[in-house]
């Protein structure tokens, strides 16, 4: 009989297909429960906001029977006592869920990282401590701006030096105590508006010059986090690589890994929650690319988009209704060199494009 997992947070989609091509049976717990994250779950239960997450996590578990729990974003500090957590603790996921508390872990392991900016100190990065997606992350060059943002977010947060340099990212896998890096990761940042810094996709992998050296760096920041499973490190590459914050859960990258590595995520995070790590790190057989698509305008999804389903991803029920500057969808791109999985990419937005007017 094949196991069950349940896989809970905010987006799940993209950890539910892997754990379903792993030869896991899969039961879901998400905010957005995509059409397409049908294709891979017996059972879902969609939920509104995060504060109603451990209610739903309690039914859909009243349902099934579970063998292993993996916990996304949002739900990494969930605690569901009686069911085998397949992850990092929640202890040491607080850790690192608090990019304070992750400020002061890399000072303790001397690895390059930007420092502390002083409180009358402009221009800086300004972000909360607490959250993913860096949506709400910006360039503050004023104390005006500073009072500004801080209303708008009404959040804890933290200033640092700004470093300047191509947003990347490490995919790694640990067991604790080791850690082996699978991928190095470009990453797609909006790039304008008020959310410029916020997670728009990734190319797989990063052939940055320095991207040999992040993933040395970023092994040595998981090996010491004790994180357990799939683990992400987020740099800038800048004169260096340069340490930004750790994701002690499955990265919003996955999807442009597997492809450009042919590996299972899934079924490599289990093994790594078992002790058991890769000998190497795989080698990419291409390129491939990920971008997520926002709503330029209110707008609703009058047609069904599964028809797309071999290039497209997170597909909307028909009806969905999205605010500007929602996320939509996701498109792909593969190909032989980085050039040639963007021109794929490009051409695939063009195919979508008019159906979201």
């Amino acid at each position: 009989m094949r196991e069950i997992v349940l896989i809970a947070g905010f987006a799940t989609r993209h950890v539910v297909s892997s754990a379903r091509r792993a030869g896991y049976r899969v039961v879901a717990v998400d905010h957005f429960c995509d059409l397409d994250s049908g294709w891979y779950v017996d059972d879902y239960l969609r939920f509104e906001e995060l504060a109603d997450l451990p209610d739903a996590i309690e039914e859909i578990r009243s349902r099934n029977r579970i063998d292993h729990l993996v916990l996304t974003s949002g739900a990494e500090e969930v605690v569901c006592p009686g069911i085998s957590r397949a992850g990092t603790s929640p202890e040491i996921v607080s850790r690192f869920i608090d990019k304070m508390k992750t400020q002061e872990f890399f000072e303790g392991i001397s690895v390059p990282h930007p420092c502390l900016a002083g409180r009358d100190t402009f221009p800086v990065f300004a972000k909360p401590i607490t959250g993913a997606g860096g949506w709400r992350n910006a360039v503050i060059s004023s104390r005006k701006e500073m009072d500004a943002w801080i209303e708008k977010i009404d959040l804890p947060y933290m200033t640092q030096q700004i470093i300047e340099g191509t947003p990347a990212s490490v995919s790694c896998l640990s067991d604790g105590r080791r850690a082996v890096a699978v991928a190095a990761n470009e990453q797609i940042l909006r790039g304008d508006g008020e959310s410029s810094f916020g997670f728009a996709g990734s190319i797989t992998p990063c052939d940055h010059p320095l991207a040999g050296e992040m993933m040395v760096c970023a092994e040595k920041i998981a090996a010491a986090t004790g994180c357990i499973g799939s683990i992400g490190v987020d740099f800038v590459l800048s004169d260096e690589a340069v340490a930004i914050e750790v994701n002690p859960r499955f990265q919003a990258t996955l999807d442009t890994v597997e492809s450009a590595t042919g590996v299972n995520l899934f079924s490599l995070h289990m093994q790594a929650c078992a002790g058991i790590l890769p000998q190497m790190r795989p080698e990419p057989r291409r390129y491939a690319a990920r971008r997520i698509l926002f709503a330029e305008d209110d707008c609703i999804v009058l047609r069904d988009l599964r028809r797309f389903g071999s290039f497209i991803a997170d597909i909307p029920p028909i009806g969905t209704e999205f605010s500007k500057g929602d996320a939509i969808v996701s498109i792909f791109g593969y190909g032989g060199t980085r050039d040639a999985a963007l021109r794929m990419l490009d051409n695939h937005i063009s195919i979508i494009a008019p159906y979201l007017a």
